[in-house]
C-alpha cells in the first residue's frame, strides 16, 4: 500500500511538472494584399521562437519534414480558386549532422504568399491549415495551425512582382532579400575562406609550385636596383597572384548567381561532373598523365612576361598559374565548386583564401630572403605530398558518387560498400607511405622520415577506425560522408545486431511477427497503432511501452541509435515490454469515417499523425519528443514520462523500474 502511494505521489508530481510542456515555437498571422476587384495574397507570417528552425516547403528526401498549407478543398468550392504555387522568403541551407544532407530553414522569422482569385463576391473570411515541423538543438515538435484571412481587412499589394524568380522546383525566393541569418553566414564564408587558404598551402608543396618559391624571390631580390623595389615587386608579383584567382571566383559567382548553382549542385548532374572530375584529378596527382594547357597559352604568357614594369610582373604570376596548372587545378577546381554550390559571393572568398596562402611566401621570403636557407630542399618528398592529395581526391569523389546513388536509389554503393572502398584507399595509402607500394614519379626511397612515417600511422589508424563500420558502427569521426546508416544491408541495425538474434546455445533465433505489428528500429517488434498494441499486450501479459516519435526526428533517432542497442536495454525492450511506437508527423490519411475536430485546437484530425499527436498532448500536455511512458494492460501510467535520454544508465533505470511496477 505504501509503495502503491509513493508510486501515485511520483506520478502526480510528474504530472504537475509537464504542465508548462506544451510548446509553440511558432506564431502564425495572416495579412492579405488586395491585388484587383478579384484577385488577393494571402501573406503567412511566421514568428519563429529564438534557437528554433522552421522549415521550407522545398526539402530533401530523407530530411525533416517540409511546410505544407492545406487549403480546404470543401471551402474553396464556388469561393476562390489557386493561382500559382505557394511562394516563401529565402531559406537558410546548412549541413545537418544527423539527417546528413542539407537543410532548408528559416530562423527568427518566414513569409508565405499564395495569390487567389475571388470568385464568391460575398466571402469575407478564409482558413487555411499550416502543417509544420519545428525544431530546436534537442527537440523537435510537429504542429498544425489555422491560419485566418479577412478579407475585408486587405491592404493595397506593395510587393514588386520583379523581386521573385522562380527555380525548377517551383519554389519562390526574392532575388534581393536580406540574409535572415547574417552572422551564421559570415561565419560560413570565414569557414569557406580559411578552408580554401588551407589548400593553397598544400598546393605550396606540390612539385609545381614549391620549386618556383626560392627561385621567384631570388629573381626579385636580386635583379632590383634596391632592397625595397625588390620587395615591392615580389609584393606586387604576389597580390596580382590574388588578383587573377579572385577574378576567376568573380566570374564563377557571376555566372552562377546565388541560387541557380545551389539548385544545380543538388541534382545528378553536378554529382556526376564532381565525380569524374575528381578520378581525373586523382590519377593525374598519382602519376598516371599530366593535365597540361596548350603550349602556345604558355609561349604568350612567357612572351608578356618579358616586357618588365608592372605589366611584366603580372604575366609573371600569371605565367606561374598556367605553369603550376596540373598540380593547382585539380585543389582549385575542388574548392571553387564546392564554395559555387553555396551561391552568392562564396566563390570569391574561396579564391581569395586560396590565392592569399600561395601568395604569402612569395611576400614574406621578400622581407626576410635569410629564410630561404632554412626551406626544405626540393625533392621525392614533393611527389609524395601530389600523390597522397591523388589518394584524397580518390576517396571525396566516392562521396559524390554515392549522392548519385541514393538520388537515383541504385542500391550499389551503399554504406559497407562505400566504407569497403574508403578502406582500401587509406589502407593503400599507409603501405605507400611505409614504401610498401611504389608510384611512377616516386625517388628511390632509402629510409622512411618520421613524418612519412607519422603520416602512414595516422592513414592506417584511420582505416582500422572504419573497419567497425561495415557491421553498423556509426563513425562519427566521419559522420556526413558516407551513406547514412539507414542504406546498410549486410548489418542493418548496427554493431552487435547479430548478437542480439542468436540463443544462448548459440543458435539463431527467428523472431516471429505479430499480426499488426512491424519490424522497428533495430529490429524491435513494434505496432504503430495503440489499440492493436494494446490488444496484443494483453494477449502476451506485458507491459506496454508508449514510444510518441517521428519520422523525422533527431533524437528519437539518437535513442533508438545509441541508447537502445545497448544490450542490457535492448534485452528489456525485445523481451520485456510491447513497444507502441506512435508517429506524430504520419501524414497518411486517417479513413473519413475516423476524421473528428480537436478538442485542443479546433482543427480537423486527418492523418494519424495528427491523431497520435492529439492523444500526446490530451494526456500528457506536451508535444515534444521523444516521449516515454510504461502503462499497464487498462492502460494506466505506472511509470513517470521521460524524455530525450541520452545517458544509458538512467534510461535503463527508468525502464526496469516501470517493468518492476507492472509485475507488482
Amino acid at each position: 500500500m505504501i509503495h502503491k502511494l509513493a508510486l501515485f505521489i511520483s506520478l502526480f508530481f510528474t504530472a504537475c511538472m509537464v504542465q508548462a510542456q506544451v510548446l509553440n515555437p511558432v506564431t502564425w498571422t495572416g495579412d492579405v494584399e488586395k491585388l484587383s476587384d478579384t484577385e488577393y495574397n494571402l501573406i503567412f507570417n511566421a514568428e519563429i521562437e529564438e534557437h528554433w528552425h522552421l522549415y521550407s516547403q522545398d526539402m530533401p528526401e530523407g530530411g525533416a519534414l517540409p511546410t505544407e498549407f492545406i487549403y480546404d478543398s470543401l471551402s474553396r468550392v464556388n469561393n476562390y480558386k489557386l493561382i500559382g504555387k505557394t511562394l516563401e522568403s529565402p531559406y537558410i541551407t546548412a549541413y545537418d549532422k544527423v539527417f546528413e544532407m542539407d537543410l532548408n530553414y528559416f530562423d527568427e522569422e518566414a513569409t508565405f504568399t499564395q495569390k487567389i482569385e475571388v470568385l464568391n463576391p460575398n466571402l469575407k473570411i478564409i482558413e487555411v491549415e499550416a502543417s509544420f515541423q519545428a525544431c530546436d538543438d534537442e527537440r523537435c515538435i510537429y504542429q498544425s495551425k489555422i491560419v485566418t484571412f479577412d478579407l475585408t481587412t486587405a491592404t493595397s499589394a506593395t510587393e514588386d512582382p520583379s523581386n521573385f524568380i522562380e527555380d525548377e522546383t517551383k519554389t519562390v525566393v526574392k532575388k534581393d532579400n536580406k540574409p535572415l541569418a547574417a552572422e551564421k553566414e559570415n561565419k560560413g564564408l570565414l569557414t569557406i575562406f580559411f578552408t580554401a587558404f588551407f589548400l593553397g598551402f598544400l598546393v605550396l608543396l606540390t612539385p609545381c609550385v614549391f620549386p618556383m618559391i626560392p627561385m621567384t624571390v631570388s629573381f626579385f631580390t636580386k635583379q632590383s636596383k634596391t632592397r625595397a623595389s625588390g620587395i615591392k615587386n615580389a609584393l606586387l608579383y604576389g597580390f596580382f597572384i590574388i588578383v587573377i584567382y579572385t577574378l576567376l571566383g568573380t566570374a564563377i559567382s557571376a555566372i552562377f548567381g546565388s541560387n541557380a548553382m545551389y539548385e544545380f549542385s543538388t541534382g545528378v548532374t553536378f554529382n556526376a561532373i564532381m565525380f569524374i572530375a575528381l578520378m581525373v584529378f586523382a590519377f593525374s596527382f598519382l602519376g598516371a598523365f599530366e593535365i597540361m594547357l596548350p603550349n602556345s597559352w604558355v609561349n604568350k604568357v612567357d612572351s608578356g612576361a618579358n616586357r618588365g614594369g608592372i605589366v611584366g610582373i603580372f604575366f609573371m604570376a600569371l605565367a606561374l598559374a598556367v605553369v603550376s596548372f596540373s598540380c593547382t587545378f585539380p585543389i582549385a577546381g575542388t574548392a571553387l565548386l564546392d564554395a559555387a554550390t553555396k551561391g552568392g559571393i562564396a566563390p570569391i572568398v574561396s579564391m581569395l583564401g586560396f590565392s592569399s596562402a600561395i601568395a604569402l611566401p612569395f611576400g614574406l621570403f621578400a622581407f626576410f630572403p635569410s629564410w630561404l636557407n632554412s626551406l626544405p630542399k626540393s625533392g621525392g618528398w614533393l611527389n609524395t605530398v601530389k600523390v597522397v592529395l591523388g589518394f584524397l581526391e580518390l576517396a571525396f569523389a566516392f562521396k559524390f558518387l554515392s549522392m548519385i546513388d541514393l538520388v537515383l536509389e541504385w542500391h550499389f554503393l551503399e554504406r559497407e560498400v562505400f566504407l569497403a572502398i574508403w578502406i582500401a584507399i587509406f589502407g593503400t595509402l599507409g603501405l605507400y607511405l611505409l614504401g610498401k607500394i611504389k608510384l611512377p614519379h616516386d625517388s628511390p626511397l632509402e629510409h622512411i622520415s618520421v613524418g612519412r612515417l607519422s603520416m602512414a600511422i595516422l592513414a592506417l589508424s584511420f582505416t582500422v577506425y572504419m573497419v567497425p563500420g561495415l557491421w553498423g558502427a556509426p563513425l562519427k569521426l566521419i559522420s556526413g560522408f558516407p551513406p547514412p546508416m539507414s542504406t546498410n544491408s549486410e548489418s542493418p541495425y548496427g554493431v552487435g545486431y547479430m548478437k542480439k538474434q542468436v540463443s544462448a546455445s548459440g543458435e539463431f533465433v527467428a523472431k516471429e511477427l505479430p499480426k499488426d505489428a512491424h519490424f522497428g528500429p533495430n529490429d524491435l517488434i513494434a505496432f504503430h497503432d495503440y489499440d492493436k498494441g494494446m490488444a496484443y499486450a494483453k494477449k502476451v501479459n506485458k507491459p506496454v511501452m508508449l514510444d510518441f516519435t517521428g519520422l523525422t526526428c533527431v533524437n528519437c533517432r539518437k535513442m533508438e541509435e545509441q541508447v537502445w542497442v545497448e544490450d542490457e536495454i535492448y534485452a528489456l525492450l525485445d523481451n520485456e515490454v510491447v513497444l507502441i511506437s506512435l508517429y506524430v508527423d504520419d501524414r497518411t490519411k486517417l479513413p473519413e469515417a475516423e476524421q473528428f475536430e480537436s478538442e485542443l485546437t479546433g482543427n480537423k484530425v486527418r492523418t494519424y499523425g495528427h491523431k497520435w499527436l492529439e492523444f500526446q498532448q490530451t494526456r500528457y500536455n506536451t508535444n515534444a519528443q521523444p516521449l516515454y511512458v510504461i502503462q499497464n494492460l487498462d492502460g494506466e501510467d505506472i511509470s513517470p514520462t521521460v524524455g530525450y535520454t541520452p545517458d544509458p544508465k538512467e534510461y535503463y533505470e527508468w525502464l526496469k523500474k516501470g517493468i518492476e511496477n507492472f509485475k507488482e
